[in-house]
């Protein structure tokens, strides 16, 4: 599914480093950290009028990136929430709408891959757009097994939120060469990591089951359907799971910020039933209590 462009969006104001700019001047240096090797974290927020999903969750998990690529000058929770308030009041945002918070390592003072030459402190961005669900929830998605695996952490460590996504990027682009909407990503050891850019659950004979996340993000959204599982007396369990395990399942869904829950209904061209009824109380259950997860900005 292609995410359609929002008219709405062509005048919006995006947050660069010090201030807030129109969009088509919104923009960092050619010796930016970001375009010099993808060298930045970043996370996707939702906004309702309830607040933000999850949002000391996103901005801790901002923070131990950033901690943890060294970053300087890293800005504080409050510093960022104040950067979001200004962009949402700004562009009149109080719902329908998802934000991509970016921290780079900021500019260099000549082009290179060594953070010693970032002298400037971290540069932060905040992008809000109107913008829908990233899929069409109802019908669902298809996906392909691809073969670009997915990082185990002794090459890079994936629960490292960081910008230098060509590993899912390249996922995403053999399932777009065969017309699939995401691509779905092995381990190392062959066994079920993620989709492209969310996390994947199976349903199977009354109980429900999601992949280690030895080389996946452990994302919010999956951290929400455990806890909400484990509220509801849902049996789950994380597990090892093989493509096999995952053709013959009852059920399957993605979760993620921008997609929330969603079925998925083919994988390799084997139909994936979505009318099962654990899955649909699973949806029904994320859906009723999502706004209960929301925080302001105060």
């Amino acid at each position: 599914m292609l995410q359609t462009s929002d008219p709405r969006n062509k005048n919006i104001k995006v947050y660069v480093n010090d201030g807030l700019y129109p969009r088509d001047e919104a923009k960092v240096s050619v010796f930016d950290s970001s375009v010099q090797g993808g060298d930045a974290v970043w996370e996707g927020l939702r906004v309702y009028p309830e607040g933000i999903v999850c949002l000391d969750k996103h901005l801790t998990r901002l923070h131990e990136s950033a901690k943890t690529l060294a970053f300087t000058d890293i800005p504080s929770k409050a510093e960022i929430k104040k950067a979001i308030q200004m962009t949402l009041d700004a562009n009149g945002m109080d719902n329908e709408t998802h934000i991509r918070l970016t921290l780079t390592r900021g500019e260099k003072i000549t082009s290179g891959m060594d953070p010693r030459l970032n002298q400037s402190g971290s540069c932060l961005i905040v992008l809000a757009e109107w913008k829908p669900l990233v899929y069409d929830n109802n019908s669902g998605i298809k996906v392909l097994s691809t073969s670009q695996r997915r990082n185990a952490p002794q090459y890079l460590d994936s629960k490292i939120h960081h910008n230098n996504l060509l590993n899912n990027i390249i996922a995403k682009i053999q399932a777009n060469v065969a017309g699939k909407d995401a691509g779905l990503m092995l381990d190392d050891r062959s066994f079920v990591a993620e989709l492209n850019g969310s996390n994947l659950f199976m349903v199977k004979n009354g109980k429900i089951y999601t992949p280690y996340a030895h080389a996946c993000l452990p994302g919010i959204t999956r951290s929400t359907v455990i806890e909400l599982c484990k509220k509801s007396n849902i049996e789950i369990h994380e597990q090892d799971i093989t493509l096999s395990q995952l053709y013959n399942a009852d059920g399957v869904f993605a979760t993620g910020t921008m997609g929330e829950l969603t079925p998925v209904v083919e994988i390799d061209g084997r139909e994936i039933p979505k009318g099962d009824s654990l899955q649909r109380k699973m949806l029904q259950l994320f859906s009723r209590n999502i706004r209960s997860y929301c925080e302001t900005l105060a």
